[in-house]
């Protein structure tokens, strides 16, 4: 009996060390839906970029914040602009604002208000339509020549909310003349050149898929 008892004992150690592996076994195996460590929990601590999904991974990164403009008012805003729009680049604004500039000016000198609207806001529109038509009732037309614009500079960034705006300095030399319906100047001096300075502001709805910056304000400085 006391060989049997201890036959018994041996057996039961094996089947209790199989279940133990089983269970050892069935514990320890991924069944494809366990969340990675950082799909659990809540999402708290994710941010969703402006104007972007909230799992938009394919996303480029952001610029780094040039150098030249570190340290500067400038900074904070363009820190905003590269995180909804991780394209932009100052280099390449600046040289799609000083094409902006030149058709702007030459298309307000032509009379062609189809080229003007879509570049320009409602409100800056209505003004430049307004002096063209002024002109036209006069039977007059003004005649523009830019001789030299130097390179444009940012001048005052503003972010609010998902609308951005962005000042910009251009300087130029021109001539504008005015003549009558005889072709006769009656304002301007076609042989001299004047420096000009502009100031103008652009603005784009950074969440909206238009990539497009319209011209909101100018102004001159004396």
């Amino acid at each position: 009996m006391e060989g049997f008892q201890f036959v018994d004992i041996i057996l039961l150690a094996m089947v209790a060390g199989f279940l133990i592996l089983r269970l050892r076994s069935a514990l320890g195996r991924r069944t494809g839906h366990e969340q990675r460590p950082d799909q659990r929990g809540n999402n708290d601590n994710v941010v969703n970029l402006p104007g972007k999904g909230p799992a938009d991974t394919d996303a480029p990164p952001a610029r780094d914040i040039d150098p030249a403009y570190q340290g500067t008012p400038l900074e904070e805003g363009l820190t905003q602009i590269t995180l909804s729009d991780p394209s932009f680049s100052v280099d390449g604004f600046l040289s799609g604002a000083g094409k902006a500039f030149e058709m702007i000016v030459l298309a307000y000198a032509q009379h062609d208000t189809d080229t003007l609207k879509p570049l320009l806001s409602g409100d800056v529109y209505s003004n430049f339509a307004s002096a063209i038509q002024d002109r036209e009732d006069r039977n007059e037309k003004m005649e523009t020549e830019l001789v030299v614009i130097k390179p444009a500079k940012l001048e005052a960034i503003n972010v609010k909310s998902h609308l951005a705006s962005v000042a910009v300095r251009f300087e130029s030399e021109q001539t504008n003349i005015i003549k009558d319906q005889d072709g006769t100047i009656v304002d301007g001096d076609p042989d001299q050149a004047e420096s000009v300075t502009d100031i103008w502001t652009f603005e784009r709805n950074l969440a909206a898929s238009d990539p497009n910056w319209r011209l909101i304000a100018t102004r001159s400085v004396d």
